[in-house]
């Protein structure tokens, strides 16, 4: 809380706390390098270790830090919001001024003009997420300008993005109402854009403690002001509770904004008015009064007289006494006094000043001329008091609470905060004020003859945990079910410092079956990179959860230029099968192509994930090879076709050009097992025809003195085979095909006249002529048959069979397979194209091939093979010897 706008215990406050101040300082000042160094005088580090206002005590004065601190620096605070008035009624003062998480904004009367808002945003099913998705790629973009060295700007612009879509959805819910679903969308992000001002401030403190020498500064000094200056620059504790009431302060007052300004009461500038003009009257005689009103004015006589004041006062006095324990909430202690001043009240202004540690700058100053001295020297006595005016049941209770936040009396001030945040700004206020309070009694400074403070209050020994455990026992409905909020548990966990039960947290989270809200799944994958880029130890496999359920969101959303980014983010291995998972889904070349280049970009190494993507594809169906030799369904189906196109991820670019020849050999490797020619086909007519030219071209780029890998020039050579067999088995088709389609011999008609007859005729001739064209053109397609068939049969060092071959792996037993399963296949096609050109004797030259030692085709038969086989051998001797030559075809 920002209490005091001068209450600068070891901080002084400036113009930069509110969000419109600061981000004109934010727009004036020049955005930091991305290629900034990691420096502790860069933007890592602020200029000065901002040393934070003391609560409990207001310890505001001018106590000069070693550093010259800021606290603008430390809070960060961004640009202010809606500002709006209202009168504060009795039954909650917190839920009048800070919004609710449940209820939305608690005034409506703004003054920006919200006819602006886009119509058709308006019209959406959720124009709260249709708004603020925006913030996706907002938060990339801000991800990648800032490098590890400017960690604190990128939370800055983390928390100014999220304070501008609040802005927006703002004048959304005004249309459309609080209990629309854009106002929870609007909570959350208001929510996130506190929990990074209090990472800003907390861990911009830590990593600069952890920087700095661990030197004892400690030395005798003469004031209360520089011992709790001294304690400030040594104490962490006490350091960081103050940066936590200085963010709940600084949140306060954002949305209060200047509401004071427009509250009016009936008294002007005269303490009781009313009253007073009634006690005139009366003594004057003119009118009698029927209620007995005070007859003195002193700030003490209702109390001291047990007598009340005009009701109009006494209703003055109620808002007055709100609307300055909501001032002195948001840190304007200044502030409260001015508008007790205003209200006439200026003894109530002079109570709110005793705070301040008393420091006598002639003591050590040493020059010639004396200084005003600071502060007050009797403060513990104004602090006593202070607590007796909190235990004063007569009082009012905002009353009581205004004096019980000045003494640190956490009884009488917590029974007015209603909210989460209320109750943690109240015990770490109390917190950093009985802190101040011990350093001041054991420095010796404090007056051993004036009575001591309650024991209960300096017994109390708070320490953060022991607050949150008060919190977690608290009987207030509101303030438990906040306490179970994501963003509370986030903030009090980082407040702790406990970041193993802040993964535990998200490990939760994550495992549930509800699922997590977009936006603070988004918080989440950027608070865990944050903490990365603070080289901050957190559990892997919760960090790598919650960026892969950040991806699948991303997938979800169809967010393609965001996903690479984030995917890079997780370990090597994971990086890649990821991607390769979300690429899987991806169909369209111009997408294919621009999410490998976003790929690239973000140092994904490419030629893995495509290659996993190929892998994936064709081994959908399972891992088996299984060859068929039965007839089966030998059409390209959807999921073949599938197969098909996973080719094109390795022909974008040419360097992966020899992984693209291994999986298109791979794919039809598979195709050929159970017959799908066709579908072979048109894998390798994927690939471009210059694919082997250009691997070896490549390679003589890259080692010119130096041969082919045997890994390249195996699959260069299995292409070449399964080119070999692809050719066979389609000049067979074009057999086959012809074959099927001969002439059909004309009809002559019966008792045909002359002219039929020589139409018969003509018919006949063209018959004869079609049917020597047609012999002629099927004895050449023999030929090819024969000729491509023993292109297979005798291709160099044995069709599939690597050289120089390999050790044992899963490619050799699929390659040893295929060739036991189409060299059989082909042989007998062969045989049955010669036998039925009737050219047996070439037959039996096929049984020649087949049976030499040279070629091992025979051991690729089974036996049942080899006995069908030379059946149709046999029949093709006999019919030898049924034309009169001998069993092998010689005369």
């Amino acid at each position: 809380m920002d209490w005091q706008s001068d209450l600068m215990s070891p901080v002084v406050r400036d113009t930069a706390v509110t969000r419109a101040a600061r981000r004109k300082m934010l727009t004036s000042r020049p955005i930091p390098s991305p290629t900034t160094d990691w420096s502790p005088g860069v933007a890592m580090v602020t200029p000065a270790r901002p040393m934070l206002r003391t609560p409990g005590s207001l310890f505001r004065q001018a106590v000069t830090p070693r550093l010259n601190p800021d606290v603008s620096a430390i809070i960060a605070t961004g640009n202010k919001s809606q500002r709006f008035t209202r009168n504060l009624d009795d039954s909650d003062w917190t839920n009048s001024i800070l919004p609710s998480p449940r209820s939305g904004w608690a005034d409506t009367s703004f003054t920006d003009d919200f006819t602006n808002v886009n119509s058709a945003l308006l019209r959406e099913d959720d124009p709260g997420e249709s708004a603020a998705s925006s913030l996706l790629s907002d938060f990339l973009s801000a991800f990648l300008k800032h490098s590890s060295s400017a960690v604190f700007d990128l939370l800055e612009d983390y928390h100014n993005l999220c304070l501008d879509k609040v802005e927006v959805l703002q004048k959304v819910v005004q249309r459309m109402g609080a209990s629309s679903r854009t106002a929870g969308v609007r909570w959350i992000l208001q929510q996130e854009s506190s929990t990074w001002r209090l990472m800003t401030s907390l861990y911009r403190d830590r990593v600069q403690s952890a920087l700095e020498e661990d030197i004892d500064m400690t030395v005798a000094s003469q004031s209360e002001k520089l011992v709790v200056e001294q304690l400030f620059q040594r104490d962490a504790l006490i350091r960081q509770g103050q940066l936590v009431v200085d963010w709940l302060e600084s949140i306060a007052k954002d949305q209060i904004g200047d509401f004071s300004d427009n509250i009016e009461f009936y008294a002007k500038n005269v303490c009781w008015e009313n009253t007073l003009h009634a006690l005139k009257l009366r003594r004057k005689g003119s009118v009698g009064l029927s209620i007995p009103l005070v007859t003195e004015l002193d700030p003490d006589a209702p109390l001291r007289q047990q007598r009340p004041l005009a009701n109009l006062d006494r209703e003055d006095d109620t808002r007055l006494l709100k609307n300055l324990l909501t001032l002195i909430r948001a840190g304007m202690t200044e502030e409260a006094q001015r508008l007790c001043k205003r209200c006439g009240q200026a003894w109530r202004a002079a109570t709110l000043e005793g705070w301040k540690l008393y420091h006598d700058p002639n003591m050590t100053s040493g020059l010639g001329r004396l200084t005003p001295v600071e502060g007050n020297p009797n403060r513990r006595i104004w602090k006593l008091c202070c607590w007796s005016l909190s235990e004063e049941e007569q009082l009012d209770r905002y009353e009581r609470a205004i004096y019980a936040a000045l003494s640190g009396n956490l009884k009488a001030l917590l029974p007015v905060c209603e909210s989460w945040e209320d109750c943690v700004w109240a015990y770490f206020r109390v917190l950093v004020d009985s802190l101040v309070e011990q350093e001041v009694t054991s420095s010796g400074l404090a007056n051993q003859e004036e009575e001591p403070l309650p024991r209960e209050y300096t017994e109390a020994n708070w320490t953060l945990e022991k607050i949150f455990m008060e919190l977690q026992a608290t009987d207030s409905k509101r303030v438990l079910e906040e306490h179970g909020e994501h963003h509370h548990i986030i903030q009090r966990l980082v407040i702790l410092g406990d970041l193993d039960g802040l993964m535990e947290e998200f490990s939760d989270w994550l495992s549930s079956t509800k699922p997590l809200p977009s936006h603070l799944l988004r918080f989440m994958t950027h608070l865990v990179l944050f903490y990365s880029s603070l080289g901050i130890a957190l559990k892997e496999e919760v960090c790598v959860a919650v960026l892969q359920s950040y991806i699948t969101l991303l997938i979800e959303e169809q967010q393609s230029e965001l996903i690479a980014s984030y995917t890079s983010q997780l370990p090597t291995a994971l990086a890649v099968q990821c991607y390769a998972s979300y690429l899987e889904g991806v169909s369209q070349t111009e997408l294919q192509r621009r999410a490998l280049h976003l790929a690239a970009d973000a140092g994904l190494d490419v030629a893995a994930v495509t290659q996993l993507v190929v892998e994936a594809v064709r081994e959908r169906d399972g891992p088996e090879f299984t060859p068929h030799t039965h007839t089966l369904d030998t059409n390209t189906t959807q999921d073949d076709q599938k197969k098909i196109d996973v080719i094109d991820w390795l022909l974008f670019e040419s360097a992966h050009r020899a992984e693209a020849l291994k999986q298109s050999n791979a794919i039809m490797r598979r195709f050929l097992a159970v017959q799908k020619h066709e579908a072979a086909k048109a894998v390798f007519s994927k690939l471009p025809a210059d694919s082997v030219k250009e691997v070896q071209r490549q390679w003589a780029g890259l080692q010119p003195d130096t041969p082919l890998p045997a890994e390249d020039l195996n699959a260069i050579r299995e292409h070449r085979c399964i080119r070999a067999y692809l050719e066979a088995h389609e000049a067979f088709s074009d057999w086959f095909s012809h074959s099927s389609s001969a002439p059909q011999k004309p009809v002559p008609a019966s008792q045909a006249k002359f002219t039929e007859r020589v139409a018969n005729e003509m018919r006949e001739n063209e018959y004869q002529v079609e049917c020597t064209a047609w012999r002629g053109r099927l004895q050449v397609l023999v030929d090819e048959v024969k000729e491509r068939v023993y292109q297979v049969l005798l291709f160099a060092d044995g069709w599939m069979i690597d050289t120089p071959e390999g050790e044992v792996s899963e490619r050799g037993l699929q390659m040893a397979l295929l060739r036991s399963l189409c060299v059989p296949r082909l042989s007998f096609l062969l045989l049955s194209v010669l036998t039925s050109s009737s050219r047996h004797q070439e037959a039996l030259q096929l049984a020649d091939v087949l049976a030499a030692a040279n070629n091992h085709l025979h051991q690729v038969f089974s036996k049942e093979d080899l006995r069908r086989f030379l059946q149709k051998i046999r029949e093709s001797s006999l019919m030898l010897l049924d034309c009169g030559l001998d069993a092998l075809g010689y005369t």
